[in-house]
């Protein structure tokens, strides 16, 4: 008998060789009908696949991201039978699963194919996943391998065997289709109830210029129908959604290829809606103590190869700045992190002072590859909420936990109520990919382990994911879309200040090393703009909101009685502008309903002699006749409401 202990930490026996499906059948009939995968210790297996020894089991539903990876995996199989079928000598290159769907790079030959296609690929692939053929896992020596798909004349999948090593290598087999692959899949194909192509394009093989270009086919599939329509539905609304498109109604930013790719242009709008972010955070930081730098737009490379910066990322940097002195090179600013070093080394430390805490709006540059660039999501020059602390290793956990506190009340203020907390830890398999020593790395991930579980923070443990230099826990945040984007990071690290040779006396009067805690509940204001704009649609908190008010007159007799009311407003910090267009009425309502103007404040004659403003809520319409000042203390109210939660 082995002991299978099951994510509630409830133990239970089975004879050595049970499988992942049979202990759900053990379970519930339903849970087995709705089974996907099993997560045996670390591994992902199929349901088949006998266990031998004592394992913690999860089993993965479609609810799961690794059920989902899973089903989309398998689905990336069916796509390939079908393409077999309806091109006879197609070769296949890759086909994983990725965050929404998988896609399969594959050779037509001389074939070419175009979204024309998709209809018939779809329906190819229903008709085979109804079948119900099961993925069955085979073990095979290299050499087999190596014969079966030279036979096959299949050069990609020879290409992938070359690097394997005898005795790792599976084949996957449904229906007619047999694929190199590790798996894990389903049990069989009619899990698959619904498939959609969403996409084609091209791939290099291995991603090498030098090699030939594939044809890459993205897809996604569903367990039903109804899945599939509502993503498609969202679809359409991200599609509405998208920041560059409302950026550009708005007006808040622009590109210009004069001024180079991926360099953001902050037009008057959009500097407003920064700015206030950068109130907000600045007020917030020096509630909770943090004192603000300002650092260099660059600084020479022995600073970025001291703190470990330029070993790991120099060769993706933009080229260095030379100037006239012999061997002297700067390069454009790609972190914060090393110029805050030097900061606090500029007089002794005592530990009675710690915690030091700097922060600074740090603009930074990194050179992405042109086609990775997109909107404000991936540019090449950002600016960093960034902060760093310097504390005592006695003061690492309470310092974290008062910056988890800090990124709540960020998302709170913002309306971000959906997402987990990711503890991205070191891959205990490949430690060469990191600095510093073990005992510094196992104290740094307790540290975060113990203030994500006394928050209370709903988690996700990623081995691989941590910085070259410590842990971290990234937040992954859902918009009203149900779309994951990663806002946050703090992470800890105790590796810089030795490389810095950062010191502090302690009570012992000796000097010791502090540990350091990076953090940014923003992360970058042009990705958290992107995804602000597009988690509310342009309609942004109104304590943000870049024009917060339109005063319409009804005609020009009423203008200057709305400049009145814009002068009292503005003494009130409060932001908008005058629609003095000799427009009528309702044309512009309806434009500043298009602008997204948070109210709009209709006067004529009715108005102006009761001192008054007819107010109209966007989105909402009409909610009243009230007086300036009572205007004024109804709007100073709904921002509080928000801000002081």
């Amino acid at each position: 008998m082995i002991n299978i202990t099951l994510p509630d930490g409830s133990v239970r026996q089975y004879e050595q060789g049970v499988t992942s499906l049979e202990i759900a059948q053990s379970i519930s009939e339903g849970l087995a009908r709705n089974v996907l995968a099993a997560k045996v210790n670390d591994t992902v297996w199929d349901l088949s696949r006998p266990i031998q020894e004592d394992a913690r089991v999860q089993l993965l539903t479609w609810n799961d991201e690794l059920g989902k990876s899973a089903f989309w995996h398998s689905s990336a199989h069916l796509l390939a039978e079908a393409l077999e079928e309806l091109y006879p000598g197609v070769k296949f290159g890759i086909g994983p699963p990725v965050e929404n769907g998988f896609y399969y790079d594959i050779d037509l030959g001389d074939r070419t194919f175009s979204q024309d296609d998709f209809p018939k690929v779809e329906q190819k692939m229903l008709e085979l996943a109804r079948a119900k053929n099961e993925f069955t896992r085979r073990e095979v020596s290299k050499e087999e391998a190596i014969a079966y798909f030279t036979e096959k004349g299949d050069e990609y999948k020879l290409d992938l065997i070359k690097d394997l090593e005898d005795g790792t290598i599976t084949f996957y087999e449904q229906g007619k289709f047999v694929d190199l692959c590790r798996g894990p899949h389903l049990p069989n194909t009619s899990f698959i109830k619904a498939a959609k192509l969403m996409n084609v394009a091209g791939a290099y093989w291995r991603g090498d210029e030098s090699k030939k270009q594939l044809t890459r086919i993205y897809g996604i599939t569903f367990p039903k129908q109804k899945e599939l329509t509502e993503y498609l539905e969202r679809l359409e609304e991200a599609k509405k959604r998208d920041h560059r498109k409302l950026g550009k109604e708005m007006e808040l930013f622009a590109f210009s290829e004069k001024v180079g790719m991926g360099l953001p242009l902050w037009l008057p709008k959009g500097t407003l809606l920064r700015e206030r972010l950068e109130q907000f955070m600045r007020k917030a930081q020096m509630r909770a103590g943090y004192q603000p730098v300002i650092t260099p737009h660059i600084g020479s490379k022995e600073l970025y190869v001291t703190s470990g910066h330029y070993e790991k990322y120099g060769a993706d940097s933009f080229q260095p700045i030379k100037t006239p002195n012999e061997g002297e090179e700067f390069f454009l600013k790609p972190m914060n992190c090393p110029h805050h070093c030097e900061i606090y080394k500029v007089r002794p430390r005592s530990y009675k002072e710690l915690p030091v805490r700097y922060a600074e709006f740090g603009t930074v540059y990194r050179y992405e590859q042109s086609g990775e660039l997109h909107g404000l999501t991936r540019v090449r020059g950002f600016t960093q909420d960034d902060a760093h602390i310097f504390c005592r290793p006695d003061q690492v956990k309470d310092e974290f936990i008062k910056v988890i506190d800090l990124v709540l009340y960020v998302f709170k203020a913002l309306g971000f109520e959906d997402y987990t907390a990711q503890i991205s830890l070191r891959d205990p398999e490949n430690k060469q990919k990191y600095i510093g020593g073990d005992e510094a790395w196992e104290k740094a991930e307790t540290a975060i382990i113990e203030a994500a579980a006394e928050k209370g923070l709903q988690t996700v443990t990623e081995l691989g994911e941590a910085a070259f230099y410590g842990p971290k826990l990234d937040f992954m945040v859902k918009d009203a879309l149900g779309r994951k984007w990663q806002l946050g990071t703090i992470q800890v690290d105790y590796q810089l200040p030795e490389r810095f040779q950062l010191e502090y006396i302690g009570a012992d009067n000796q000097k010791h090393r502090p540990v350091m805690i990076h953090r940014a509940p923003f992360g970058s204001l042009e990705r958290f703009v992107a995804v602000l704009i597009e988690h509310c649609g342009g309609n942004f908190p109104l304590w943000l909101s870049p024009e917060q008010f339109a005063i319409l007159p009804i005609s020009e007799k009423y203008q200057d009685f709305a400049q009145e009311v814009y002068d009292r407003l503005q003494l009130e910090d409060i932001r908008g502008f005058v629609d003095n267009r000799d427009e009528k009425i309702g044309r512009k309502i309806r434009d500043a309903e298009v602008r997204k103007v948070s109210y709009m404040l209709i006067v004529g004659e009715k108005e102006q002699e009761s001192g008054s403003v007819s107010v109209r809520r966007h989105g909402e319409g009409d909610i009243g006749t009230m007086t300036v000042d009572e205007f004024i203390s109804f709007f100073q109210g709904k921002v509080a409401d928000v801000l002081n939660k």
